[in-house]
């Protein structure tokens, strides 16, 4: 499933291949997130000539809408919303814990009620795979509890202990009943606790999956807590298995991931961001509401993609300042071009042997944030 091809000499950098049922997957990557079986406002074949390798999506979501029978009568989400290329589903753990109304943690699963019509609803390990299963992902996420921030240790060591035992019940499923060629990933939990986070990587390592994940990142927690999180566990999580932080963040901030041996990455920010007049830039996050774009002529930026490279930041500021939907879109592009851009030069300069170099350079330049 995953090769290592190059590491970086200056940090603990990967450079690496995924083979999934759906496609092939570079990494470091970007997935854009599809919560309900959609990118918000780009066609799949947008993201194709984005150079999207993996989407996202996300079970809790497409649980409640369009539903289980409606997938399995389509033979998925592939099918479902016309994309052929691999998709990773997150467990809907966390948002049965942000989301949810009225809900009960107990050690078979979670009761709780939909935030839509307030039905009772139950998600248990084994349901949620089988779930996943419906919808056909290349990639299934285990189900676990995600711990606020801030939390006390007792609470972080009560919930760890939860989340290894659903884990240990979900791997005796997937070997009864796992669906072929369908990869899982387990989620690492421990809080702002490094031996916790430690123990965590530990004892899902010994159940042995196809890769992991650590959770519970970007809740909250000082940026500090987030990247010491992330070096409690990484290293003792193997070498030749891909390593998934959820959730998180910035462009900076991936980097500064991909440096501590992370692969595999997927946020909202990009296209929420775009939906508010923001577009990513390396010299910063550029407000195109902002007057002084009025009347520039210029593209939002001289390495844009070729589908938003004809619009000038005058006229993208017209349709944002006038809500119009056109102008939500070209900046949603141009925001997915520029994290799965940002990838890509990763992957050059880890392969180059000059990782460290790169994201110091492009760290510097973005946190000064000097947009003409």
């Amino acid at each position: 499933m995953f090769e290592l091809l190059a590491t970086d000499p200056s940090s603990q950098a990967r450079r690496g291949r995924l083979t999934l049922p759906h496609g092939v997957v570079e990494t470091p990557i970007f997935m854009p997130v599809g919560t309900r079986g959609t990118v918000k406002s780009v066609s799949p074949l947008e993201l194709e000539a984005l150079e999207a390798q993996i989407i996202l999506g996300n079970t809790y979501h497409l649980y409640l809408r369009p539903g289980m029978p409606l997938l399995e009568q389509f033979g998925g989400l592939h099918r479902f919303m016309a994309w052929d290329r691999p998709i990773l589903t997150d467990s809907g753990g966390f948002q049965v814990f942000s989301l949810a109304k009225l809900r009960q943690i107990t050690p078979e699963g979670v009761h709780f009620r939909s935030h839509i019509d307030g039905s009772k609803l139950f998600f248990s390990p084994e349901s949620v795979l089988e779930t996943q299963g419906i919808i056909g992902s290349d990639i299934a996420m285990l189900l676990d509890e995600c711990p606020p921030w801030p939390c006390e240790r007792e609470y972080a060591e009560k919930s760890l202990a939860l989340t290894q035992r659903w884990a240990e019940r979900s791997r005796r499923w997937i070997a009864e009943q796992g669906r072929a060629g369908q990869h899982y990933f387990p989620i690492v939990q421990g809080s702002v606790f490094p031996d916790l986070r430690e123990k965590a990587a530990r004892d899902l390592v010994d159940l042995d999956f196809d890769g992991y994940a650590i959770g519970g990142l970007s809740v909250g927690e000082p940026e500090v807590e987030m990247y010491r999180a992330v070096e409690a566990a990484v290293p003792h999580l193997p070498a030749a298995k891909p390593r998934y932080a959820m959730g998180v963040g910035q462009p900076d901030q991936l980097l500064e991931l991909v440096s501590r041996g992370v692969d595999m990455f997927d946020c909202v920010l990009p296209t929420r961001v775009a939906r508010n007049g923001a577009a990513y830039t390396d010299d910063g996050l550029m407000n195109l509401r902002n007057a002084r774009y009025e009347k520039d002529e210029r593209p939002i930026s001289a390495d844009t993609h070729p589908l938003c490279a004809p619009f000038s930041r005058a006229y993208l500021r017209h349709l944002i300042k006038n809500d119009e939907i056109l102008g939500l879109r070209i900046v949603t592009l141009h925001n997915l071009h520029f994290y799965l851009g940002l990838m890509k030069r990763a992957r050059c300069a880890i392969q180059g042997g000059d990782f460290a170099r790169f994201r110091d350079d492009f760290t510097r330049r973005y946190r000064q944030g000097v947009i003409e």
